[in-house]
Parts: structure tokens; sequence; C-alpha cells
């Protein structure tokens, strides 16, 4: 009798417990796109890729941003405040976390006459952007994150690609691609699923956010990126090369959540800065360059066999699609644009694939963005006004 008393007390208390842990997180309504206390150590396969770093630190602060933690100000001092937000080319994932652009400006910008400049005492850069993420994923995301922030000094958004390549990895349909899952774009939040297995409890999810919070660990991925030579091997033997389809639909789609998420941005942030997103474009490429792309095709590469590819031809001509829309919804809305183009060589310096920067090439991203975020508006008996045009002109700078 004792023995079943005893078994069903723990039941109950199992029970108990993991009820007690679920209602915890959902009454939190946290929503992070990186776990608070991540740190990873990526051993990049420099065999695949050799113009980037031997060991790469991405380490996330209690905010869930990639960047140091927010520093505390006293009586008397100001903070201001940048959030970076987009997709891929800002998150810099094989990039280490001070030669990622974020993480140089965080240097930059700290440097004391640009802190004049900006009328603080102290500045802090972090960054929520992530791979894959389009536009409508951003505006979710800024939906979810953007309560639980105070009022931003700048919001600085990099949106673009992933909206193009979701579409092309789907085929080009007439539609839009699918919808992002709140799984693929939050690494922590309250919409579960939970279950009753070790893995799905919510109880484990708990305390595996206290631990990386508290105890910090450092997970170690050795060869990260050789994912990146089988996709380039692929798009090399690609048995099938498509031309333009008709982008109206992506590029609506794109038009539509972009403006909601600029719109969400303004709300929260005394700046929006909207930085047009970069590509690598020539008009002749080396064979060398060539093999370094790996974009484009129909099928996620990272993660199946891709024998479609679309053409470069046809990449260029929806990112300037895209760009064009870009650039228009930042001048309806009235918010400063920064075109990275002509501030950026076209070559491998630059770039290591199609889109992403090598750290010299994101050092020049955070010397421009620097520029636009210092420049574009002077602090001015105690008021932040504007300075100059909403489009920073980089040759000028």
């Amino acid at each position: 009798m004792l023995l079943v008393t005893c078994a069903i007390a723990c039941v109950a208390l199992y029970i108990g417990a993991e009820l007690f842990a679920r209602w915890w997180i959902v009454r939190r309504k946290e929503y992070h796109v990186f776990a608070p206390g991540l740190r990873l150590r990526l051993h990049i396969d420099r065999d695949v890729l050799p113009e980037l770093e031997s060991m790469v630190r991405f380490d996330v602060n209690s905010e869930g941003e990639r960047g140091s933690e927010v520093p505390q100000v006293g009586a008397g001092e100001r903070l201001y405040r940048v959030l970076v937000v987009g997709g891929s080319q800002p998150e810099g994932y094989l990039l280490d976390q001070e030669s990622c652009w974020p993480g140089a400006l965080q240097r930059q910008l700290a440097a004391p006459r640009q802190l004049q400049r900006l009328g603080a005492s102290k500045v802090h850069v972090g960054s929520i952007a992530k791979s894959g993420v389009g536009s409508e994923a951003l505006d979710l995301l800024l939906t979810r994150v953007l309560p639980r922030y105070p009022r931003l000094q700048a919001i600085v958004i990099l949106v673009g690609a992933s909206d193009m390549l979701h579409w092309l990895e789907e085929g080009a349909p007439d539609r839009p691609a699918s919808r992002t899952r709140v799984k693929n774009i939050f690494q922590c939040h309250p919409e579960g699923p939970f279950g009753w297995t070790p893995s799905t409890l919510a109880v484990t999810e708990l305390l595996l956010r206290w631990r990386r919070r508290w105890l910090r660990p450092a997970n170690r991925h050795e060869h990260a990126g050789r994912w990146v030579g089988g996709a380039r091997a692929m798009r090399a033997r690609a048995r099938v090369v498509r031309t333009l389809p008709d982008p109206t639909a992506m590029l609506d789609h794109f038009e539509t959540h972009l403006r909601r998420a600029i719109q969400r941005a303004q709300a929260h942030a005394d700046r929006v800065l909207v930085v047009r997103q970069p590509w690598f474009e020539k008009d002749a490429y080396t064979p060398d360059e060539i093999a370094h792309f790996w974009h484009g095709g129909v099928g996620e590469a990272w993660r199946e066999e891709v024998t479609t590819y679309y053409s470069i031809e046809v990449t260029c001509r929806l990112m300037a699609l895209i760009d064009t829309r870009t650039s228009q919804v930042a001048d309806q809305l009235g918010v400063e644009q920064l075109d990275l183009m002509p501030a950026l060589e076209r070559s491998l310096n630059t770039y290591y694939d199609f889109f992403h920067a090598t750290p010299a090439g994101a050092g020049a991203v955070a010397k421009a963005v620097a520029a636009a975020v210092v420049h574009g508006r002077v602090a001015h008996d105690g008021l932040i006004e504007r300075r100059f045009a909403r489009c920073v002109d980089l040759r000028a700078s």
C-alpha cells in the first residue's frame, strides 16, 4: 500500500511540475530568435572556406541577441542602443563575433568621437538577424520581439535575399513561398508543442534554458560550413538551368511584409535604417568566382540533392527587382536607406559566395552602416534631428 501511495505521489508530482512549467513558459510570453546564453564555437572547414577564420565565436547575451550584454548607464549617462534584424547576411553565422558586421559596427560606434556625435555615453549593438528570415518572417519576428524592448534609438533592417531564395527553392510558383513557422524563427518561444516524452517536456525546456543562462556551456561544431562545398559542387554539375520566371507574386508579398515590418520598427525606435541587400554581381565572372556560388537551386541544397538551378543572371535580375521595391518602400515610409552596392568591391575578397561577406567584406559593410548611423542624424540641443537625406551617399562618405 505504501508503495502504491508513493507511486501515486511521484506521478502527481511529475504531472504537477510539468503543468507548472508549461504555465510558466506560456505566461512569460517570451520569444527569442536565439536562446539567451547560447555559446557556439564553430571550427570552420578551411578546405571549403579558406577565406574565413579558423574558429568562430557565436555568443548570445541574456536578451537573446548576438552581442555583448547591454551596458548599465548611470545618472547623466545616455545609452545609444541599436538592434539589427534581417536574414543570413547580417547574421554572419560563419563569421566571428567581432568580424560579423553588427559586431564590427558595435566596435566602430563605441569610439569616443562617434559617441560624441551620437550624443551618447555608451553604445550597444545587438543582432537578432537569422538565416532564412525573409520579409514575412521579419514581420512576425518584430511583432513578437519588440514589445519586450524599451524604446530603441535605432533599428537596422537588412532583408530580401531569403524571399527570393525560398521562392526559387519551391520552383518559383505563381504564389509567394510557403509561410515560415514560429519554430523556424525562434529558438525559444511559448507555443510548444509540449508532450510527455523527456525531450518534449516543458520541464526539460526550462532546465535547458537555465543551463544556458547560468552555466553558459560552449557547444563545439567541427568542420562548420563543410556542406557549402557539396552545395557548390551540385550547382556546378546541374543538369537543368532555368531562365527568369514571373516574380510578381513574390515581389508583391515581399513589399507588403517589408512595409509592415518597417512600420513596426518605426513604432519602437527613434530611427529606422533600411540597409539594402547587396549581392555579388559583375559583368563577367572568373571560373573561380563561379565555383564559389551555390544559391538559386530548386530544393534545399544544405539538406538534399539539387539538380535544377536558376541562372546567375536570373538571381541578379531578381535581386535588382527586390532592391527597387526595398528602396521604394523605404522612401514611401520616410525612413533612411543605405545602398551598399557602391561601397562593396565585387570580388572574392568581399564575398565568399553570392550573398555572404568575408571578414573583409563585413568590415566594409560595418564602415558604411556606421557612417549612416553617425552622419544620418546629429545630436543637437538634446534632440536627434535629421542631417542628411534619407539615402546616404556612400561616395561622399
